[in-house]
């Protein structure tokens, strides 16, 4: 390539083969996901213990599950935005010490108030760091294999909430429940150095943003392992340089339909994968499981969604990303109603709570991966991040709906086979998707 050369830059990254350095952002951004994975579910599997040292009941308990739901809806929808315009990096490091912080001094928390305030604190961070990571590293990986990447990057997600369940059936017997949070604390606000030393930011947004030509090739270069000459231009070929407000672009130029499927896919997923996981370990305590078993099983429908985020990724590389996650959500969907229709001391309990993961978690990673591919350069954190702070609200209800129903006193195969009826209609959506981006009037030509 001669110094005078104009390079597109994703026309770059997709001619090469991925360098050391892109290989070393995936996992940057998979230990945040992983820590944020830790963070969100960790409430869920300290829950049986808190309610008994504190003497309360489920229904009261319903806004500390939630209220970490609530900063990541506000954190994610202000993350997006705020990113798209002063960069991912920033946001991200940011995010990192924000749930980090509030982690540990959950630990410290002496009332259910004084935990509901630092778990909605908790979730600001956490909300802003999980479509920022999305975005980051969906612009720095070639387009043959960015659904796979992602989900691999996203099963950092599954294997920090599954471990969560690990962490908890080892440190509550001999700690306490404060030791959960301590250690969720502690492993993000030491991680921040070195997200800051080797933590790029995105060359195709500092191209947007019309930075200085030199740092935008030591950034390229630096990742992708090449050196540029001094006289070397960028261009970026989408609608990315569009002047648009970011959350306008959601909505505009056909972009509306699949914006509103996308909202409603992910809301659907999180309702039942927050009630689920929220609930689940309470559930099998009760049914008179030592806690150290109830964490351990529901940490396998996490573990179960590692394997099918990775299948998932790999088949949406292949075939209809689209297609691909609906069949995903519909299967889900049929081993949450066999969940429904066991009972807690079966046998086959892990099983089927496995499957689920596998499914439905699958299916929700790999959305997470398909969105970025939805909206051009200018809006895609803003994309990404309305997505999952809209579905964020699904994940409050199904915090807050699974406290309530199981004080009124519906049996678990009630509660478990309903929610068999999101995920269908989150199939449906997914599928509305795909025929929604066909009218769009600016494509973004694979993102």
């Amino acid at each position: 390539m001669k110094s005078a050369d104009s390079v597109d830059i994703k026309a770059f990254i997709d001619a090469r083969k991925m360098s050391p350095y892109q290989w070393l952002v995936l996992v940057l951004c998979f230990l945040i996901v992983m820590m944020d994975g830790l963070d969100t579910a960790v409430m869920g599997f300290v829950a049986p213990v808190i309610m008994h040292d504190w003497n309360v009941s489920r229904a009261a308990f319903g806004p500390v599950m939630s209220a970490a739901m609530v900063g990541l809806a506000i954190g994610a929808l202000a993350a997006g935005p705020i990113a798209d315009r002063i960069g991912r990096k920033k946001v991200l490091i940011a995010s990192v010490f924000c749930f980090g912080l509030f982690s540990l001094i959950c630990a410290f928390a002496e009332s259910p108030i004084q935990l509901v305030t630092l778990r909605f604190l908790t979730g600001l961070g956490l909300g802003a760091a999980m479509p920022n990571s999305t975005t980051l590293l969906s612009e720095y990986v070639p387009t043959r294999s960015r659904s796979l990447l992602l989900t691999i990057m996203f099963t950092g997600f599954n294997f920090g909430s599954g471990a969560g369940g690990f962490v908890a059936a080892s440190l509550i017997p001999h700690f306490g429940w404060r030791a959960v949070f301590m250690f969720g604390g502690i492993l993000p606000i030491l991680s921040i150095p070195l997200l800051l030393w080797l933590l790029p930011e995105s060359a195709r947004l500092m191209l947007v943003r019309k930075m200085a030509t030199e740092r935008i090739a030591a950034t390229l270069g630096r990742v992708c392992g090449y050196p540029f000459g001094q006289d070397v231009r960028f261009t970026a070929p989408e609608p990315a340089i569009a002047a648009k407000a970011p959350v306008r672009m959601l909505f505009a130029d056909g972009y509306a339909v699949s914006t509103l499927m996308l909202w409603v896919t992910y809301f659907m997923g999180l309702l039942i994968i927050y009630l689920l996981t929220g609930w689940l370990p309470t559930l099998i305590k009760d049914a008179g499981l030592p806690v150290e078993r109830a964490a351990a099983i529901t940490g396998m429908f996490q573990l179960g969604g590692t394997v099918g985020a990775v299948a998932v990724g790999f088949a949406m590389d292949r075939m209809d990303r689209n297609a691909v996650i609906g069949a995903a959500y519909l299967l889900g969907g049929v081993f949450i109603f066999a969940l429904g229709m066991g009972t807690l001391k079966s046998n086959l309990l892990p099983v089927l709570v496995t499957c689920a993961g596998f499914f439905m978690s699958g299916a929700q990673t790999g959305l997470n991966a398909l969105a970025p591919t939805c909206y051009p350069t200018r809006a895609r954190a803003t994309g990404v991040s309305w997505m999952l702070g809209f579905g964020r609200l699904g994940g409050i209800l199904g915090s807050l709906v699974g406290g309530a129903l199981l004080s009124l006193g519906f049996s678990f195969a009630t509660v478990f086979s309903v929610l068999a009826v999101p995920a269908l209609i989150a199939a449906v959506a997914i599928v509305m998707n795909r025929l929604a981006l066909r009218f769009i009037t600016s494509p973004v030509a694979d993102a």
